[in-house]
Parts: C-alpha cells; structure tokens; sequence
C-alpha cells in the first residue's frame, strides 16, 4: 500500500485523494497553510502554480526523498493567453530543480477534476498522463492511478511536461471560452 500525501484540498486534490483512496491506497491531506507533517511516498501538488514557490520555501526539506507530482498549468491568469515559463521549460522542470533530491513527476495538469471522478472523458476512459526522468517513481503513480480505475500512460521524460502544459492550457482557454465543458477534455483512445 502507498501512502499520498496530497497539498491541496481544492476540487483537483480531492478527484485525485478519491481515485488514491478507491485504490485501496492510503490518503492524506495535507492545507497549504498548516504545519501538518507530510508522510507520503508520493507528494501531490494540487495547488494553483503561484502557489509552488512557497511551498517549496516551506517544505522543501520535508520532500527531499519523496516522489513529488506536479499537477499544475503555469497559465498567466490575468490575460489567459499563454504560459508564465519558459518556452523550453516547464514548470515541472522548474520544480525538479529546485527540489534536486525529490523525484518530479508531471501529471494530472491535462485533467479536470470532473473527468477523474467520472473516469470517463465522454465515452473514453480518463487516461492520466505521466511524465518523468525516474522510471521507479512513474511505475508508482501508474500503479496508484490504474489501482484506482483510470488508465494512465508514460508520456516519457520530464522534458515532455512542456507539451503537457501547452495540452493543459489549451484544454483550460477551451473551457474558459465555454467552448468544451468542465466535465470534457482531452481523451486518449487505444
């Protein structure tokens, strides 16, 4: 059994903590604002992308060691038309390194919190894509994500988090311009 320490307790962090729990996983929620420890193997991060450099001033020690997840879509949020990094960057890339001793993974950014407790993107199921330089750790969000009821595929290195996050913004810009719902998406059909 993997424990999930997830900060965060919004919509996104409580769809991934039930897919976690569903698993027969252990879950834990950690606010951004306490000094709860944080216990799990695997760290998710569902808080907004302003929110990261915070949380890694405050807990950076404590992630040391852990697999940290990045769920988030570095929009600019005042004009909604482009990304905040880098255009060969990610804020993943920018969380691996300023955490060199945890290991970064990208996913969930190119979900919606409505299509992970559905497990369905229309007719498809919800397919969770996972990108990170640390097989060991992708194996064990896969295996957490799949023991819940989604599917969930490697995307490949960390590297491809920028194609995750221009996938997640546009999804989002979509959503925010009604033209698809907050219970559609993209979706993965094999």
């Amino acid at each position: 059994m993997t424990t999930v320490s997830i900060i965060g307790t919004g919509n996104m962090g409580s769809a991934i903590g039930s897919i976690v729990a569903a698993g027969g996983n252990t879950v834990e929620f950690v606010g951004r604002d306490t000094t709860q420890p944080i216990t799990g193997d695997i760290v998710v991060l569902a808080v907004p992308y302003p929110s990261i450099a915070a949380i890694v001033a405050e807990r950076g020690a404590e992630l040391a060691g852990r697999i940290v997840v990045d769920i988030t879509n570095p929009l600019d949020f005042a004009t909604f038309d482009g990304l905040v990094v880098p255009a060969d960057s990610s804020s993943a890339a920018e969380l691996a390194a300023r955490l060199p001793q945890s290991r970064v993974l990208k996913a969930f950014n190119t979900n919606f919190a409505a299509t992970l407790s559905a497990k369905t993107v229309g007719d498809v199921p919800t397919t969770v894509l996972v990108a990170g330089d640390d097989e060991l750790a992708k194996r064990a969000l896969i295996d957490v994500v799949q023991a819940g009821g989604l599917r969930a595929i490697d995307a490949g290195l960390l590297s491809r988090a920028r194609e995750l996050e221009a996938l997640g913004f546009l999804q989002l810009t979509l959503a925010v311009g009604e033209k698809v719902g907050w219970n559609a998406g993209f979706a993965v059909a094999a």
